[in-house]
């Protein structure tokens, strides 16, 4: 009988432990899209799109379905964005991705757009000047 019971106590145990899975997010660049308009150094539209990325990078992996959109709450010029995670993902792994969809947006449009869009394997980013559908 106790034999029976150590048994059955490390096959809970292994169960358990197979149950518990973690997934590193994929960050290999799917698309990246830069919009033809830009703008410029000291522009209003700097500070909305500032505040729409942090607010995407920050509220997105709290979200339920890890999908979450926003509009910066500047008038003189909004940001729109919508960025979402792979569900597979944790939250902080949600974070990690989406910070590398910033990096991987900026180092291919470097002049400053008014839009643009970063795909990865497990995450994407969006903003633009209008309000748009994804």
């Amino acid at each position: 009988m106790v034999v029976l019971t150590k048994r059955l106590a490390i096959a809970i145990g292994l169960l358990s432990l197979w149950s518990v899975v973690e997934c590193i997010p994929k960050t290999n660049i799917v698309n990246v899209l830069c919009n033809s308009g830009v703008y410029t150094s000291g522009d209003p539209f700097d500070i909305s799109l500032s505040y729409i990325l942090g607010d995407l990078e920050k509220e997105t992996p709290t979200q339920k379905n890890y999908d979450y959109n926003n509009i910066s709450p500047y008038p003189n010029a909004f940001a729109y964005g919508h960025a979402f995670c792979n569900l597979n993902l944790t939250s902080s792994d949600c974070k990690t991705c989406l910070r590398a969809t910033k990096t991987a947006l900026f180092s291919t449009c470097q002049t400053p757009r008014i839009g643009a869009r970063s795909v990865l394997h497990d995450c994407a980013i969006r903003y633009e000047q209008y309000p748009f559908d994804d």
